[in-house]
């Protein structure tokens, strides 16, 4: 349920707002108290603590006013003695000789809502610790090369209001990251493995890894095999982690529609038009899936959302945050996503995905004459003014007249432009898996959850 903290402040979001409102044409308070804890066991020591990570713990308000044309935001780690004048004070603007951009104000359905999705089976300290101490023996007793293995669990609780003149939102919602590395080491050659499982409920998280961690043992020593693999371009079958990865890099941040307001994004002028195989389908929203990335509004009070952003090849629209919206004359598609109280708010991705399409996955395997099984997602990077794209899986397996084939190879780096990669695409799977553990930064900072994933793809691509 809402935490206490922001239930006491309600009362007091709203006697401010009311009282800006003389002023302001428009104002709004959004209020986040996050509760994070993480749990790490290795062979060597065991870890209990806050999570660290900024968009884990944080408490503060972020109060918002219609300025004279423009908008202005006030943060602040508590309300409760906070005074109107206080704000109108900080946002004065006589004495700012900056850029201004004139935006419309904002339009507002009524509407009182709250939300809750809770953890159902959650478990003590002493429970988890014990599950994280099952995952690493078992891993540690796998093979006599395996010279270590971190087992950890993240769990998140957050709790937001959104309060303005027509609206007075709250949320409160949870989830879980279980995460397991396993290093392998033979005397010349180091490699790791690592997976992740992720929900709501901590107990299915934890059962779920202790399932896993065997196989992820049994990859690590096999990495320690593994062979550079040769460059050319090849046809390859991407699983739905590096889908996912495929979908993060090449429309994600190019289809951030404050990108567009600063014309950083080429996707701008491709709207409506082919940018992909027709049997490419796209979406991303905190309402299209479950993970990491998913709530309920937005943090400008934006309900949740499921946007297609690409059907059947054409690139429909992009995603965005209120204001963004509002400068691009478009509707807000509930993207607007702060890394703190203390930060601005940007359009940023929630859950970013490619749909399912028809195709059996061992069909598309026995489609490839000779070809590479791309699995794991390492890292990416995208460039959204000139689409080109770098994504590096951890290994991959050879395809060879049309069988999959044991023979591993890592680590395996694809790249190229955005377009050729996307109109390669020749066969979809017809299930999809979303990845819900990772974090993603807006440049080099603004790091908050995302998730991706998709069906597995058939494409031709340059690896190296």
């Amino acid at each position: 349920m809402l935490s206490s903290f922001l239930q006491d402040r309600i009362g007091t979001a709203k006697k401010l707002v009311d009282e800006l409102s003389r002023e302001f044409e428009y104002a709004a308070v959004f209020g986040r108290h996050a509760i994070g804890k993480r749990y790490i066991k290795t062979s060597k020591q065991t870890l209990v603590a806050d999570s660290s990570q900024i968009t884990d713990s944080d408490a503060g308000f972020v109060i918002k006013v219609y300025n004279n044309g423009h908008y202005s935001e006030y943060s602040c780690d508590d309300i409760k003695n906070l005074k109107a004048a206080d704000v109108k004070k900080a946002v004065n603007l006589s004495g700012f000789n900056g850029e201004k951009v004139d935006v419309a104000i904002i339009r507002e359905e009524k509407m009182t809502q709250s939300f809750c999705r809770e953890d159902e089976e959650k478990l003590d300290d002493e429970t988890i610790i014990a599950g994280l101490e099952t995952i690493v023996d078992k891993a540690m007793s796998q093979n006599t090369k395996i010279v270590e293995t971190q087992a950890a669990f993240i769990k998140r609780e957050i709790s937001n209001i959104f309060v303005s003149n027509n609206k007075t939102l709250d949320q409160y919602y949870t989830y879980n990251n279980v995460m397991a590395v396993v290093i392998a080491n033979d005397g010349d050659n180091i490699q790791q493995s690592y997976d992740v499982t992720y929900g709501v409920n901590s107990k299915t998280c934890l059962d779920e890894m202790q399932a896993k961690i065997e196989e992820i043992a049994t990859l690590a020593v096999r990495l320690l095999e593994a062979k550079p693999i040769e460059p050319g371009v090849y046809d390859v079958i991407t699983h739905p982690s590096i889908s996912g990865l495929i979908a993060h890099e090449a429309f994600g941040h190019g289809v951030e529609m404050d990108m567009f307001v600063k014309n950083r994004a080429k996707a701008k002028d491709f709207i409506g038009k082919d940018v992909a195989s027709p049997l490419v389908n796209m979406h991303d929203g905190a309402a299209a899936a479950l993970s990491s990335a998913s709530y309920f509004f937005d943090d400008d009070g934006v309900l949740a959302q499921d946007t297609q952003i690409i059907k059947d090849g054409i690139l429909l629209k992009g995603i965005s945050d209120l204001l963004s919206a509002l400068e691009l004359k478009s509707d807000p598609t509930g993207n607007s996503r702060r890394e703190s109280s203390r930060a601005k708010a940007y359009t940023r991705m929630t859950n970013t995905f490619f749909d399912k399409g028809k195709d059996k996955l061992e069909d598309m395997i026995g489609s490839i004459q000779h070809g590479y099984y791309l699995c794991q997602t390492s890292n990416g990077m995208e460039d959204p003014k000139n689409w080109q794209i770098q994504c590096t899986a951890q290994y991959a397996y050879e395809i060879i007249d049309g069988k999959l084939t044991d023979n591993i190879y890592a680590p395996v780096v694809m790249s190229g432009y955005v377009l050729d990669l996307l109109h390669s695409i020749s066969m979809v799977s017809d299930e999809v898996i979303i990845t819900g553990s990772g974090m993603c930064g807006k440049g080099h900072k603004e790091w908050v959850y995302v998730a991706d994933g998709g069906p597995y793809l058939k494409a031709r691509v340059k690896l190296g």
